[in-house]
């Protein structure tokens, strides 16, 4: 039976909670300490004696207790312990060590709320009572009035390292065994004496006075004995620590004073008087020393950067110091551990200071060039759009102009209003260098566009570019990136400070790799040098494996690395940040669920970790620090560290000298915004002067402790894809992620599995059904981790799976195995009930475990909101929580929310009227971050209006969740419990759902159904658009016309529509995003399969299916409504045909290719669905266009994927005009968007290259994963910088062609791209169905030998453009089981990077662009010509500005022609 207590505290607050540890009642002061490891020492520190510890960090007990802690205790109060501790070096649970020490432990109660009354009101006295002992019977204990010292101090002087040189003499107020440790392994012969013991000059060579408990007026015996031996002329050496610190300032005769809540914990920052160096420090005192009572010859030696309070001081001759910090604790940093070093020389008569390095002038630029990341791509996603655009605005507040370089329409970086200047080009080194010549900036910033900027950067530098330019690297050094790129002298780096990578070899041919495998020893893993996420990486167990890796490998780069295999390891990651002064901090630690051998990117993350050990953890930490050091980096990186999972051994796997992803997530995690700090400390801004902004009132040069837990959690979008590997390993093929914020593991974890994908529940055994126990195909599914492992465990628990089995099967450490299958426990629990009889306690524990309402109501068989009445009834609701980085120490002004049922009472108040937006949630194909860029436009327009907002999304790469856009962030789900649950608490004047794309659409109805007032177009008309059956109905009563359809009832009915309207027809499920479950069907047995999986997909929701229009023109409309009036429409073509995905079409705006008649028709078509629709707000139509005749495929009442590109293209927001419209403002219709004389190409990024498998082939749903645009005076321009951008390369000799049916309608292309000198090669099909018009080359002969050889023409890189057009009806996924040699044409083109063309429409705006390319080249440049005409009027002035004319044109000549003059100066006098 499990006991419940109280915790009583002298105002009369009690808490309740659970009991562990031993069964006793006890009382003292309450204190709070924010580490988040070293719980052990903590309470065996003696320190703590008499008090009751509050640790603020929610999860402890995860790593057990080592063997033989032993020493006196205070006693000890927990947040939320750990059943089954899991480390190899524990002995025994932390309930079991407390029970044997006769320690009691309160769990389950709201520590952050106890936490932040302590420090409002001031260190407390309390009691813990167990239930059932009367209360008076414990009376409130004051340590203050008792001598503790004299209580933990030892009874006779000990000696330590008899043989010793030096004599240290160690006074024992109540000494860490560490103190004696640090002075015996120094060489030091140490003895201890009692507190009162009376001290000898002649006996010892230094004295020491250690730490202890309590008010240090109370050791006048020791203040006396002390003084004996300070005060004289010549002492000997004297160091303090803690309370020693305080007894010697008492001795020279300072004052001391009590402080409100005094410091505790691993995160102290101190500054060192005259170098100004700021170090992380731990410490547990309520005392401290009053600096403006020291007497002269003293000084300060050590200030706190957060309370300025003292921390240390110094005499100015004699060899006295003492300091309040531990610079030896065993929990927590060890910084300053140097200073026992400095004692002991000092005790030898060498007096050294501490030094550090001062850095050189610093430079302070005034135009900075920043260069972006270019298209979203898997392994290099919207993260860097908010790296950039933190960057971006660090700059702006120090007056710094900015300009970028980015070609990714659809971000928020590349907004108006953040750069100064943005170029929409392509990141390549030819651009780059002509902006540099343009702007002239002094600056530049490579760190914060991923690695398609930093390889930039690297290429300028080697170039000379930046030298010839004077533009000067801000923040890592090029050369400390190169040292972290280039593995060889990465290794050769780490072994000069005597740290160890992996043992691991570069190859540059496949002889060599092969070789270097036999040395290292199986199994090994392959990876390419200079490669993001893990590109053209693989592990292979053997010489057979091993070959065809390392020959795609190099497909990519000229060296190969061949690493020994980890497999198994835990994976554990440090966000590192450096300033130009030497200050080095670690942000936030991270651990991989998933052991080492999957991407971190494809991993389920912890934050902070939780199976470390407080040993581990700052080992890690130090060599992280002492790493980044040694390779130089200003700003931010990130280290990865191998850790064996049954030691402490432990490899360093890579330095990223950049922000990556998983900075990202960390300052989401933590609230520490790395991306705005490490653009400040490229300035030269030193760390402890910038302040943290969260708190606003303490330093940036903090290490934050948490007291939550974080999960994140990557998004695949694998079943787009025709023919993809599911498997997931070292190589990224994540789209996306998520993140999730709770006060346990399971809290956080299960919210997470839901964000990742609304359909799912939580920890849910029913999607991949569990075969029987022990069976083959589980085994296989556990150990070759796939997208879908997570639930493979979860039906592995259901099946009765131990911890132990599938630990060996998985490696996932068994902490984590545990609190899964806490859930899988709990929800068996709840299947025993039904909702009448489910007692409260087990609901609310399972809102605690992360069950959802719909959860609970699948085990108990009820109804989502029933069991959401049930849980209102027994008011089991959700308290909001702050995230501050201080685990509540110091007062918080942040806005960054989240919710948790592991608490009492809410962090802030909520009196104010704000507007709610709901975001985009996760990344996925289709919904990226185009609709963030909505979502952050309209906060920011509602704000300018004079509105407070709320922002509900939990996405970390996001701009909309950094935390300074809105005025609340609740970084939480998107779904109709929790939006519900905010909307309750907050009661906003509405909820804006249309800027979030399909996700918010999604919850809709189910809001508008419990009288949620939703702002914009009502949840009936969205409903009436998405809906395909009402939709349709609806178009066919106002008479818009539309391809054939008809609502699925049964197939049979479906089979005759079909042959009735004859195939192909298209099948269309309700409420889905890009294209998900669309299909072309071409035969019945098509059809089948397609309406299964269409009905899979909206449940809820009619499918319909239409009649498939092939061969004709789409068009993309994009408008604005206010009650149905129409105030603004922008139009854009598709270059392909209708039919593929209009996400994954080449788009132009404005449209080229349509006549003032058909532009007409469209207005008119989208003025009639707007007013028939009641629209308020953003609307997107799509129409095709065949024989003059214009249908409507599909409307969406929300903003689409192109409303970035068109409003930037065109230069109108369109979202701060629907935001007006959706708020009624009155406004001024804006029309046809017409644009402003320049021509917008948008072409979709794909990552088919890290999709190992999958099929290149594109349809009616979405496979890109991201889009560039860029601008020109026509579309051949613009759509040659979009290609480039994307990594597309202009051919220079070798072209494929492979056309399939298309003959005809290519033969002049091809006639073209001959007379521009290409050779061309073609497949044999194209060969014999077409007699070439010029002769038949040797590549053309239908020889035997010559068919296999396109593949090895392939692998050799002979090719630069590979044409490859499958057959004409295929439309879409032709779902074949057998290999096209198409296929592998395509696919190889793609393995071997050889740009690959497979539209026919883009056929035709290639040939152009190469076309227009050449012409560039060849020189053709415009010349201006400046016609100063003579009437009988200006004769008389023409002479005077004759001369100026001619400067004037000869200054044109230079500056745009090939006409230059080395001096431009000549021009001025030519006048």
């Amino acid at each position: 039976m499990t006991t419940t207590g109280s915790l009583i505290l002298e105002d009369g607050t009690t808490f309740k909670g659970l009991l562990f540890g031993a069964n006793v009642s006890v009382s003292g002061e309450v204190v709070f300490q924010t580490g988040m490891v070293g719980y052990p020492e903590a309470l065996t520190d003696p320190s703590y004696h008499c008090q009751l510890l509050t640790l603020t960090y929610p999860l402890v007990g995860n790593y057990g207790i080592p063997k033989d802690e032993d020493g006196e205790f205070g006693l000890s109060k927990v947040g939320k312990l750990a059943d089954s501790p899991s480390h190899w070096s524990s002995v025994k649970s932390l309930d079991q060590w407390l029970k044997e020490q006769g320690v009691p432990g309160l769990q389950g109660i709201d520590t952050r709320c106890l936490t932040k009354k302590i420090r409002e009101k001031g260190t407390m006295l309390g009691k813990l009572v167990v239930d059932g002992t009367p209360e008076d019977s414990i009376p409130l204990d004051n340590p203050d009035h008792r001598n503790l010292v004299q209580e933990v101090s030892m009874k006779e002087p000990r000696v330590f390292n008899p043989t010793g040189s030096l004599r240290i003499t160690v006074v024992d107020c109540g000494i860490k065994y560490n103190q004696i440790r640090c002075l015996a392994q120094r060489g030091a012969r140490v003895t201890v004496v009692p507190w009162d013991h009376p001290l000898d000059s002649t006996d010892f060579d230094g004295l020491f006075i250690s730490n202890g408990p309590g008010d240090p007026q109370l050791c006048q015996n020791t203040i006396n004995n002390v003084r004996k031996v300070v005060c004289v002329d010549h002492p000997k050496p004297v160091f303090g620590i803690c309370l020693g610190h305080q007894l010697l300032s008492l001795v020279i005769g300072s004052k001391t004073y009590k402080m409100k809540y005094g410091n505790r914990g691993h995160n102290q920052p101190c500054i060192h008087k005259g170098t100004d160096r700021c170090y992380i420090t731990s410490q547990n005192h309520g005392f401290a020393v009053d600096p403006d009572t020291l007497p002269k010859d003293w000084d300060v030696l050590f200030t706190n950067a957060n309370d300025h309070t003292n921390e240390g001081i110094v005499h100015n001759t004699k060899p006295l110091f003492s300091v309040q910090f531990h610079p030896e604790h065993m929990a927590g940093p060890t910084d300053l551990v140097s200073l026992f070093d400095i004692f002991l020389e000092t005790v030898k008569d060498h007096k050294e200071g501490i030094d550090s390095p001062k850095p050189e002038e610093v430079y302070r630029p005034r135009k900075v060039l920043i260069l972006g990341s270019g298209g979203l791509s898997i392994g290099q996603a919207g993260e860097f759009d908010y790296s950039g655009s933190q960057a971006i605005k660090a700059l702006k507040e120090e007056n710094i102009q900015t300009v970028l370089i980015n070609p990714n329409i659809a971000t928020v970086q590349t907004s108006k209003g953040l750069a100064d200047k943005v170029y929409f080009l392509p990141i390549t080194p030819e651009y780059v260098t002509q902006v540099i010549k343009n702007e002239r900036p002094d600056g530049v910033l490579l760190t914060f566009g991923g690695q398609t900027a930093l390889n930039c950067g690297v290429e300028l530098t080697k170039l000379g570019v930046l030298e010839k330019y004077a533009v000067k690297v801000l923040g890592t050094p090029v050369a400390s990136i190169e040292m972290t790129e280039d593995r060889k002298i990465f290794v050769e780096k780490m072994e000069e400070i005597n740290e160890h990578v992996a043992p691991s070899e570069a190859a540059l041919s496949v002889e060599q790799a092969l070789a270097a495998a036999e040395r290292i020893g199986y199994p090994v893993l392959v990876r390419s040098a200079f490669a993001l996420g893990g590109l053209g990486s693989g592990f292979a167990n053997n010489r057979e494996e091993l070959t065809p890796l390392v020959t795609s490998a190099f497909a990519h780069t000229s060296q190969v690395l061949v690493d020994k295999s980890l497999k198994g390891w835990k994976e554990i990651e440090y966000e590192v940040v450096r300033d130009a002064y030497d200050n080095c901090i670690t942000v936030c630690n991270m651990e991989n669920i998933d052991p080492l051998g999957i991407h971190t990117g494809e991993s389920i993350v912890v934050a902070p970790s939780q199976t470390l050990n407080d040993h581990e953890y700052n080992m890690l930490r130090n060599t992280a620090i002492k790493v980044i050091r040694h390779l130089g980096i200003v700003g931010e990186c990130n280290i990865q560290y191998a850790l064996n999972p049954e030691s402490e051994q432990y490899y360093i796997i890579e330095v990223n000298a950049r922000l990556s992803r998983s900075s990202a997530l960390a300052s989401k995690a933590t609230g520490y915004p790395l991306a705005y700090v490490a653009a400040k400390l490229g300035l030269g801004i030193p760390l402890p002067l910038l302040k943290n902004s969260v708190t606003n009132s303490t330093t940036a040069n903090f290490e934050p402790s948490l007291d939550y837990c974080v999960v994140k959690v990557p998004r695949w979008d694998l079943s787009k894809f025709l023919r993809v590997s599911t498997k997931i390993g070292s190589s990224m093929k994540s789209v996306g992620e998520v993140m999730a914020i709770g006060r346990s593991f399971e809290e956080a974890f299960q919210k997470a599995l839901r964000m990742v994908d609304e359909n799912c529940v939580g920890f849910d055994h029913t999607i991949k059904p569990s075969c029987l126990p022990l069976s083959p195909s589980v085994h296989q599914e556990l150990q070759t981790p796939t997208d879908k492992r997570i639930f493979v465990l979860a039906s592995a628990f259901r099946a009765g799976y131990t911890v132990d089995q599938l630990y060996e099967l998985t490696k996932i450490d068994r902490w984590f195995l545990h609190k899964m299958k806490n859930i899988t426990d709990h929800e068996r629990l709840l299947e025993t009930y039904n909702q009448s009889a489910m007692p409260p306690e087990v609901m609310r524990k399972a809102k605690q475990l992360g069950f959802s309402d719909k959860q609970i109501a699948l085990a108990v068989q009820s109804t989502e909101l029933v069991v959401r009445k049930l849980r209102h009834d027994w008011s089991i609701l959700p308290v909001v929580k702050q995230i501050d980085t201080v685990a509540a120490e110091w007062p918080a002004h942040t806005n960054y929310l989240y919710l948790t049922y592991h608490g009492t009472e809410n962090d802030l108040q909520f009196n104010d009227q704000h507007v709610m937006v709901i975001g985009s949630g996760v990344y996925r194909i289709g919904s990226s971050v185009e609709f963030d860029w909505c979502a952050v436009g309209c906060i920011t327009e509602l704000r300018k209006m004079g509105y407070k907002t709320i922002m509900v999304n939990y996405n970390p790469e996001t701009v909309s969740t950094d935390y300074d856009m809105c005025d609340r962030l609740y970084f939480d789900e998107i779904s109709f419990e929790v939006v519900m649950d905010i909307y309750e608490r907050e009661n906003p004047e509405g909820v804006i759902l249309s800027m979030g794309g399909q996700l918010p659409n999604n919850i809709a109805m189910s809001l508008h159904r419990q009288q949620c007032r939703i702002l914009g177009t009502s949840p009936e008309f969205i409903d009436s658009a998405e809906n395909r059956f009402k939709f349709s109905r609806m178009l066919d009563t106002i008479g818009i016309s539309q391809p054939q359809w008809k609502e699925l009832s049964d197939t049979e009915s479906a089979m005759k529509f079909c042959e009735t309207v004859g195939y192909p027809c298209l099948v269309r499920p309700s409420y889905v995003l890009s294209g998900a479950a669309m299909n072309v069907a071409y035969t019945d047995s098509d059809l089948e399969k397609y309406l299964s999986s269409a009905v899979a997909v909206s449940k809820e929701y009619p499918v319909v299916i239409s009649k498939f229009i092939q061969e004709a023109k789409e068009i993309d409309v994009d408008a604005v409504a206010c009650d149905g009036v129409v105030m603004a429409i922008a139009v854009s073509e598709h270059v392909e045909n209708a039919g593929v995905h209009s996400g994954d079409a080449t788009l132009v705006t404005p449209p080229q290719d349509l006549n003032p008649k058909t532009i007409e028709r469209i207005k008119m078509i989208v003025h009639a669905i707007g007013q028939e629709l009641q629209v308020t707000g953003p609307f997107n139509l799509q129409l095709i266009a065949k024989d003059d005749q214009l249908k409507v495929i599909e409307c969406n009442v929300r903003v689409s994927r192109s409303f970035p590109f068109i409003s930037k293209t065109l230069g109108v927001d369109l979202v701060a005009v629907a935001t007006q419209a959706i708020m009624g403002e009155e406004m001024e219709p804006v029309g046809l968007m017409r644009g402003k004389g320049i021509v917008g190409v948008k072409v979709p990024q794909f990552s088919f290259s890290r999709l190992a498998g999958a099929d290149v082939v594109l349809g009616v749903e979405m496979t890109s994963t991201g889009e560039v645009a860029c601008f020109g005076e026509n579309r051949y321009e613009a759509y040659l910088k979009a290609m480039l951008s994307t990594g597309f390369k202009i051919p220079k000799k070798n072209i494929l062609l492979s056309i399939g049916s298309y003959k005809s309608e290519l033969l002049p292309t091809v006639q073209t791209l001959e007379s521009l000198g290409y050779d061309l090669y073609a497949s044999l099909g194209t060969v014999k169905a077409v007699d070439w018009p010029f002769e038949e080359d040797d590549s053309g002969c239908p020889t035997k030998e010559k068919q296999r050889s396109i593949m090895n023409y392939l692998e050799e890189n002979h090719f630069d453009l590979v044409i490859n057009l499958s057959m004409r009806n295929s439309g879409g996924r032709r779902l074949s089981s057998f290999v096209t040699k198409g296929y592998r044409t395509r696919r190889m083109a793609v393995d071997y990077s050889v740009p690959l063309i497979i539209d026919i429409k883009l056929i035709g705006i290639n040939k152009s662009v190469i076309l227009y390319h050449q012409l560039a080249k060849a020189g053709c440049r415009c010349d201006y010509a400046l016609y100063v005409g003579a009437a009988s009027d200006n004769a008389a002035i023409l002479p005077s500005i004759g001369s100026q004319a001619a400067g004037l044109k000869m200054y044109l000549n230079d500056t745009y022609s090939t006409l230059k003059m080395d001096n431009v100066s000549l021009w001025m006098e030519v006048g």
